[in-house]
């Protein structure tokens, strides 16, 4: 079993049922999915997409799904069915490992990290960042990596509101910095 899910069953819905009061474990917020995207761009060579399939696989341990455009634009020389980016979408198991090692491997790798913004929350408890360099990650080799790579992360919740999401991911280890919170 993960170490994540183990905290979560052991120390996070205790915690979580005291402070909001439910009455039921089941009401407990727990996440859902991570998602993992990055925009390529159309103007790059083959190279870029492959180095992007390349890291996000060492990442996840999962291959990406290539994104497609949904329709042309002219403006931006994009055409529909053009590759414009990658998509990981991660659940069960490989969610909690990959949750657990962002969290406490990868963040605290970011030069001058003072903490994730409390704001990235949609209002339906669910948290968004982005990653502007994959080196963060200890999976990726650097000596192979060509492009620098950035990513959105989504973290999906069943939270109802941003208050629940926030305490359940700070229970999990998100390290939130503190200015601005207005929950």
């Amino acid at each position: 079993m993960s170490i994540l899910l183990e905290k979560y069953r052991t120390e996070v819905v205790p915690k979580l049922i005291e402070r909001c009061g439910y009455t039921n474990p089941m009401q407990v917020p727990r996440l859902v999915k991570v998602v993992l995207s990055c925009g390529v761009g159309t103007g790059k060579d083959r190279d870029v997409f492959d180095s992007a399939i390349r890291t996000f696989e060492e990442i996840t341990g999962q291959r990406p799904v290539v994104t497609k455009s949904r329709v042309d634009v002219a403006g931006f020389k994009l055409r529909k069915g053009a590759n414009v980016g990658v998509c990981v979408t991660l659940r069960g198991r490989h969610m909690y490992d990959f949750f657990f090692r962002l969290v406490n491997v990868a963040l605290p790798r970011v030069r001058d990290f003072r903490g994730v913004s409390p704001k990235s929350f949609d209002r339906a408890g669910n948290f968004s960042m982005g990653i502007t360099d994959q080196s963060i990650f200890t999976e990726v080799n650097l000596d192979k990596m060509k492009h620098t790579i950035g990513m959105n992360i989504t973290v999906v919740t069943t939270a109802a509101t941003d208050r629940e999401g926030f305490e359940l991911l700070s229970l999990l280890g998100v390290p939130f910095h503190k200015a601005g919170h207005q929950h």
